[in-house]
């Protein structure tokens, strides 16, 4: 009898650690501003806004992100074409909404951000509403082909997905001054 192994679990937070850590500066603030808006933690628009700017774009996002709940309890289990549409409209709205602030310039990190958001169950579904999302012409058309182009075909075309919960969260981190 064959016994199976998993990777230890600091082993996958350390993959998934790695992973943002590779994203832009500003990539990995966007991640961590929308995750908290999306779980509705603390006052988002107060620890992330900048400007006036940034706080109409928390505000827009807040009102976009209100749909969460729905997607999280409509997540599909098959490819049934009566339980999909429901649930992808507003996927790919929301996802449109997102890669329109040019903040997640790639697939991995689309898929690193709704995964959290919305959680393991939606893996199978991000490469359509990706694609869907990424082709929409509110989107420069420069933007566009850079999106569409950094979905590889392995993403694209996975037999499987995972359904193994997110491990690591990233979360904001207050400055310390060095004196501390």
């Amino acid at each position: 009898m064959a016994i199976q192994t998993r990777p230890a679990d600091g082993e996958l937070i350390l993959a998934e650690m790695k992973e943002f850590a590779s994203f832009p500066a500003r990539t990995q603030r966007y991640i961590r501003r929308s995750l908290e808006i999306g779980h509705c933690v603390d006052d988002a628009q107060h620890r992330w806004s900048r400007d006036v700017v940034e706080a109409a774009s928390i505000r827009a996002q807040a009102r976009v992100y209100g749909r969460l709940d729905q997607l999280r309890a409509t997540v599909p289990d098959d490819s049934g074409l009566e339980s999909v549409e429901p649930f992808m409209a507003p996927l790919v709205s929301m996802s449109a909404f997102d890669l329109g602030q040019d903040r997640l310039p790639s697939f991995n990190a689309y898929r690193f951000l709704y995964e959290r958001l919305i959680g393991p169950d939606v893996r199978p579904w991000l490469p359509a509403a990706f694609c869907a999302a990424s082709a929409l012409p509110h989107l420069h058309p420069n933007r566009r082909r850079e999106l569409l182009q950094s979905i590889s075909e392995s993403a694209a075309t996975a037999p499987g997905w995972s359904n193994r919960a997110p491990a690591f969260y990233p979360e904001w981190v207050e400055k310390v001054s060095a004196a501390a």
